[in-house]
């Protein structure tokens, strides 16, 4: 996947500040951009089409960059969002505050235009090399959308795929079926009820062969994937 195609979402309340950062982005050839002027705004837009890349600025209304990016850090959806700070503060706290919270980089406003471009570049090409979820003998892309066991290819629906990643990207983590019912729904809100969520399961372990015996239910709780 070629960087310029990446999702871009600016959360930044200054109208002008916002523009410019678009304009910026633009002009270096990405075109996936979408833009937010507050947090509450920007939480909906990231549930409704999930972003590779977030440029958030601290100081916004309803929900601020610091809380927001918490946030997007504890759902094991959104959780692989790269998401620059930016703001105003130059404080040491503020910044370790930010990277506490899971943001992968701070820019402190005025900033250059190249370096913004380079730190934005710079995480997007280390994201899609890093998109490839390895466990055992079972390979997951997360761009291509593509799930090998020992090279060989095996064909999920959307919704076995989405079950897997959570898996996958959380060993050892007991989801209940609410829970991954919340997932499922995702961007496009199907109603389907939780006994859904047990037959995706049992489809998912038919096309995982062996590698099924590493997916346990957990009684009354839901079900989890072993840890290496």
């Amino acid at each position: 996947m070629n960087i310029k195609q990446s999702k871009i979402l600016i959360v930044e309340d200054e109208p002008q500040i916002n523009r410019l950062i678009e304009l910026v982005l633009i002009s270096d050839g990405f075109f996936e951009i979408k833009k937010a002027f507050n947090g509450l705004e920007a939480l909906n837009m990231i549930k409704e089409d999930k972003p590779d890349l977030i440029l958030l600025d601290v100081m916004i209304p309803e929900i601020d960059g610091f809380s927001l990016c918490k946030q997007i850090k504890n759902d094991v959806y959104l959780n692989n969002i790269q998401i620059i700070m930016l703001t105003a503060k130059k404080m040491e706290e503020d910044i370790l505050k930010g990277f506490e919270n899971g943001a992968i980089d701070y820019i402190s406003k005025p900033f250059s235009n190249k370096i913004l471009l380079a730190r934005i570049k710079a995480h997007l090409t280390n994201s899609i090399n890093n998109n490839c979820i390895q466990y055992n003998n079972i390979l997951l892309n997360d761009k291509k959308k593509t799930v090998t066991i020992d090279n060989k290819p095996i064909e999920l629906t959307k919704f076995e795929f989405e079950i897997l990643k959570i898996f996958l990207t959380n060993p050892g983590i007991v989801f209940s079926r609410s829970q991954l019912l919340s997932y499922l729904r995702g961007d496009d809100g199907f109603n389907i009820s939780e006994r859904a969520v047990d037959v995706q399961i049992l489809n998912l372990r038919r096309k995982l062969g062996n590698f099924s015996n590493n997916i346990e239910t957990i009684r009354g709780s839901g079900y989890k994937l072993k840890e290496q």
